[in-house]
């Protein structure tokens, strides 16, 4: 019999950190960050590597926001909110030194497992020869595209390549100088003038006679430049505005392959695989480099089913990557999801290792209640503790949402009214529960027709619950939104109507079966991220135990159809719903992106209009967190990103 678990000594980031604010407060601070999320600490890192003096603050006991590991039911360490590692930008794990900090990545083979009532199933994993002979079971057809489908993902994530790695080309609301304003204008012509070169490379050779004039233009001059041109760009705008649907179904025929992979292109959203523009976010979660530097990437909340190596090997740490990557040709880089050694805590670890090395100062149990401003000029001069104590600081970082930001630590009438309206209408909304298990034994598959209990190679990737068909996902997305594939629909427009699920899509994932410092010996660990289960329901609240656990024994008996079993070898979980994700980590309605990730809130849009390069209508406030361009998840881009502008802005003060 399951039983849900209460919080039992929770693991601690690396050495202890104190939760007394007095040191903080001695002194003023070149910057402060609000938050000790992966993001937060990315920013402080960099901040502490340029010689600025920066101290971080977190309001929870333990540092990493959704990046966390913790241990819920004694014995068992989960990663409680992300669960995988798949897009932190390679470029910072090699400026931080992540690996010697203590980062350490188990690789995933096969990735992928999809089982059927039927009794068959779909495995996919790094080896090209094998996801043939596996596609083919349900389709010769799908076999043979199925490996051009990668390669245009391949080409269109090196086109984005270049967006997720720069900050916006926002125009600036603060220049004081006519150098200054030169500078900011020969920053932007590089940054049209690198994006129109990768444009190039998707097809059209007489692309840069068209686009100089358009170096100072912003993102919806760009979007219609590439409307007009032929294909492929006519292929990449069919993926960014399409449904998923429509786009797998131009690419495939069978619905266990498609549901496989639409799962990538509503996961953590609210959306159906019918809803204009998830092909986006189908991409987004796919990317990788394919050119230049390459290496292992961070989502929260990801997973990646699409772009493998034909390389094998079991485990990796990421030191190792760099040797693995001289042998590989492009189209052979691995691009597959990879556990954390010790959870996704490990990456918050190594990220805090390496901030506090370069000087950073971090303190745990200091919520913040105010950015402080100057009365008289209305710059923020530092934040207010729930305490009372004051830390004093050139530069405010926001890691928060920006709801939490503008909303609850702006003190009133300060902000346009305009600018207000516009965050508070940003789309917070989540889909999302994320169910932490102990178990005491690996989940025996049906179709599999295996009764071994050591790890096989269906428990070693992603393994799709209820995803048959797109259609399960529709329907369950409705029933808690209103809003074939069939299954993923169903499950989509349950959600629709304020109802969790009746068929929940489940990705159950078993890190234990890779990672063996989580979990008891011969016990595991299993995440399951479920999808859909509205932040509002139509009849009572996620409160009520009785509800928690009638839904929580809903995802159990639906996992018992596909492996007979599985609810009684239930230790104890941990059940996160949008309103549990909210309270607990301060993401606004449960959302994991920090807002939605469609495309009106993405690039210059995000998080919104006019605001999209860190900088704040609050002289001296940044935001720094995945509300910020290029978006959600654990990738550290914001944070680096937010990092660079701020130490531009106080290298020029200086002078």
């Amino acid at each position: 019999m399951w039983r849900s678990a209460v919080a039992f000594a929770p693991w601690r980031m690396g050495r202890a950190f104190s939760s007394a604010a007095a040191a903080a407060s001695s002194k003023k601070w070149d910057a402060v960050v609000i938050g000790g999320g992966h993001n937060g600490l990315t920013a402080a890192a960099y901040l502490a590597r340029a010689g600025l003096s920066v101290a971080v603050l977190e309001r929870r006991h333990v540092l990493g926001g959704a990046a966390v590991t913790e241990e819920i039911v004694p014995g068992f360490r989960f990663s409680r909110c992300s669960y995988l590692q798949s897009l932190l930008r390679p470029s910072i794990i090699r400026d931080l030194e992540l690996a010697r900090h203590g980062l350490k990545l188990l690789r995933r083979n096969p990735s992928s497992f999809t089982p059927c009532l039927d009794g068959k199933y779909l495995l996919l994993g790094p080896d090209a020869d094998f996801n043939h002979s596996e596609i083919a079971k349900f389709s010769k057809k799908d076999a043979l595209s199925f490996p051009r489908y990668e390669e245009q993902l391949k080409k269109f994530c090196g086109f984005m390549d270049y967006l997720l790695d720069s900050p916006t080309p926002e125009i600036s609301h603060d220049h004081s100088s006519l150098m200054c304003q030169l500078k900011d204008k020969l920053r932007k012509s590089t940054f049209w003038g690198h994006l129109v070169q990768q444009t190039v490379t998707l097809g059209q050779k007489d692309m840069f006679a068209k686009a100089f004039w358009e170096f100072y233009n912003v993102f919806d001059k760009l979007m219609l430049k590439l409307l007009l041109l032929k294909s492929p760009h006519w292929d990449f705008m069919d993926l960014l505005l399409s449904p998923a649907s429509k786009v797998l179904n131009n690419w495939f025929e069978t619905e266990i392959l498609k549901a496989t992979l639409a799962t990538d292109a509503v996961i953590g959203t609210t959306a159906s695989v019918h809803t204009p523009g998830s092909g986006y976010v189908l991409l987004h979660h796919v990317m990788g480099e394919t050119d230049g530097e390459r290496g292992v990437w961070s989502y929260v909340y990801i997973v990646i089913s699409a772009i493998y190596s034909s390389q094998k090997h079991d485990l990796i740490p990421y030191g190792f990557l760099q040797a693995l990557e001289k042998k590989c040709a492009p189209r052979e880089m691995d691009f597959c999801c990879r556990y954390v050694e010790g959870g996704m805590g490990a990456v918050s670890k190594a990220l805090s290792n390496s901030a506090c090395e370069s000087g950073a100062h971090i303190v745990t149990n200091a919520e913040v209640a105010h950015v402080m401003l100057d009365e008289a000029t209305g710059m923020a001069t530092g934040v207010a503790l729930l305490d009372g104590t004051k830390i004093h600081a050139s530069a405010v970082l926001s890691n928060a949402t920006p709801y939490k930001t503008f909303v609850e630590l702006v003190p009133p009438n300060i902000l346009p009214e305009d600018f207000l309206c516009a965050i508070k209408n940003i789309d917070y909304s989540s889909a999302t529960t994320k169910i932490n298990l102990a178990v005491s034994r690996l989940p025996q598959f049906r179709c599999c027709n295996s009764n071994v209990l050591d790890p096989g190679p269906q428990h070693m990737g992603t393994i799709h619950i209820g995803s048959e068909s797109m259609e399960e996902i529709d329907v369950a997305s409705r029933d808690a939104f209103n809003m074939g594939m069939e299954e993923i629909d169903v499950a989509s427009r349950d959600a629709s109507n304020g109802i969790p699920s009746r068929r929940p899509i489940i990705e159950m994932t078993i890190p234990s079966v890779l990672d063996h410092t989580i979990s008891p010996p011969g016990q595991h660990v299993i995440n399951l991220f479920v999808q859909y289960t509205p932040y509002k329901l139509s009849e009572g609240t996620w409160q009520d135990p009785s509800i928690r656990e009638s839904f929580a024994q809903r995802c159990f008996s639906l996992i018992d159809e596909y492996a007979p079993g599985f609810s009684s070898s239930i230790i104890g979980y941990d059940m996160l719903t949008p309103p549990d994700l909210e309270r607990e980590f301060g993401l606004t309605g449960g959302n994991i992106f920090h807002g939605a990730m469609s495309l009106d809130s993405l690039f210059l849009m995000r998080p919104i209009k006019g605001w999209s390069g860190n900088r704040t209508p609050v002289k001296g406030l940044y935001l720094c967190g995945s509300g910020t361009h290029p978006g959600g998840g654990v990738m550290g881009a914001p944070g680096r990103n937010a990092a660079s502008v701020v130490i531009e802005h106080l290298k020029s003060t200086k002078k």
